[in-house]
């Protein structure tokens, strides 16, 4: 959430900046809520100084016997009173609105963030390995995986729906070499691994900004619980409504968690395979940082997703997302997008952002630093896949899928598997 004050002092910048993010905003609007909630507080105080001055005033006609103007000044604190109740009214759904406002708004785009409309206008940092080239006729991952009996999807759907999968044989113990390698690789750099519930309440999801505008979403439960869309969530939650100490940061986490997404509006988008799907398994990263040195723990934070790439052999590349694309809650991100063979092109298999102090100031999380300022301040937060499973999986499969039909196993993965170096159909 953008601090009240920072957006009535800097309208113009603020209307820029979700221009640029092709967000809605109402500089008017605004301003008219901010005016009405300020003028009934100072309304408000006004007349609570004058009741005060009454009610001494009556305490004083009573001791001396003037019971009559005493009556008359007791009548004057009620419509007094009534007036206060009024204002208060008005203030309190000033303050409802702006609140709901600021809510729905997302956060300001870093100034290092490029401005741009769309996802064509993401700027390429670097890359990294050189796409396979095949003497042979390669197969898409959603071919190769039933070839070989490690992925079902046509048994997914009759269990769930579309968009779930089934995994089996060395399918299913290469997703779960996959978490244990991230989540080891991770904890080796200094990570703290946690292992999280996988549904969250609706104040959580408020403090990471999927509620209230990203509702549709999430899957609910009938007990009012959401299943949750990414470990982010919950890892960015652990310190909400606490005071941290400055020599704690930065704090790094990381978890493996499954998670849920409704798609909703993804419709047609991605539809085979292991790339867009309700569920599927995710190694998170999330950091608390001081302000200052924030923008410094991203790049490292995207330098801790490219080393999981790296050490699987996984061509990929670093793109920037430019204003039009960033998500509601960051103000810069880094995506890293690993090469597909059956797409001819490289796929999102990490995000990386810097939230700055939007998550921070909505979940209630700062900090204190006695040396260097009075008093708290809020935390930045970041977060970074590292990485999606699934679509690493995908990767795996199709970058390293070899003439005979079978897949090399990723050298780093053989001890994962139990020395397993090849897949091949049982």
């Amino acid at each position: 959430m953008l601090d009240i004050r920072f957006v009535r002092e800097n309208q113009e910048a603020v209307a820029t900046a979700m221009k640029n993010r092709n967000a809605s905003w109402d500089s008017s609007r605004f301003s008219e809520l901010d005016e009405a909630r300020r003028t009934a507080i100072t309304e408000e105080e006004s007349l609570q100084a004058e009741r005060n001055a009454a009610s001494k005033a009556i305490g004083q006609m009573m001791a001396q016997g003037n019971n009559d103007e005493a009556e008359a000044a007791k009548e004057q604190v009620r419509a007094i009173n009534e007036r206060i109740a009024a204002l208060s009214e008005k203030r309190d759904e000033a303050e409802s609105a702006l609140s709901a406002m600021l809510l729905a708004t997302p956060n300001m785009p870093a100034d290092s963030t490029p401005v741009g409309a769309d996802e064509n206008d993401n700027p390429e940092v670097r890359r990294w390995g050189t796409p396979p080239e095949f003497d042979f006729e390669f197969k898409a991952h959603w071919d190769l995986g039933p070839e070989l009996g490690i992925i079902d999807f046509e048994r997914a759907v009759k269990l769930a729906k579309s968009r779930f999968i089934l995994l089996g044989g060395l399918g299913a113990r290469l997703e779960r070499a996959l978490i244990n390698f991230m989540a080891d690789t991770h904890t080796s750099r200094g990570y703290k691994e946690w292992w999280c519930p996988a549904m969250a309440n609706a104040e959580t999801l408020t403090g990471t900004g999927q509620l209230p505008k990203f509702e549709e979403d999430l899957f609910k439960t009938s007990e009012g619980l959401y299943l949750i869309p990414t470990a982010e969530v919950q890892l960015t939650n652990i310190h909400s409504g606490e005071v941290l100490d400055a020599e704690q940061l930065p704090l790094k986490y990381c978890a493996f968690t499954p998670c849920f997404r409704e798609e909703a509006g993804s419709a047609g988008r991605d539809t085979r395979g292991l790339i867009r799907l309700h569920q599927f398994d995710k190694v998170e990263m999330v950091k608390y940082a001081k302000p200052e040195e924030s923008y410094d723990d991203l790049e490292a934070m995207v330098e801790d997703a490219e080393n999981i790439l790296q050490l699987l052999g996984l061509p990929y590349r670093v793109i920037s997302l430019c204003t039009g694309d960033i998500g509601f809650s960051a103000a810069k991100t880094y995506d890293l997008e690993v090469w597909l063979p059956s797409y001819n092109g490289y796929k999102e298999i990490s995000s990386c952002s810097n939230c700055t102090d939007f998550q921070a100031r909505r979940a209630n999380i700062k900090y204190r630093d006695p040396e260097n300022f009075k008093g708290s301040r809020f935390v930045h937060t970041l977060n970074g896949s590292g990485l999606a499973v699934g679509r690493t999986m995908a990767a795996i499969i199709e970058n390293y899928q070899q003439a005979d039909g079978s897949i090399k196993v990723p050298d780093v993965l053989a001890p994962y598997m139990g020395g397993v170096e090849v897949i091949e159909k049982a």
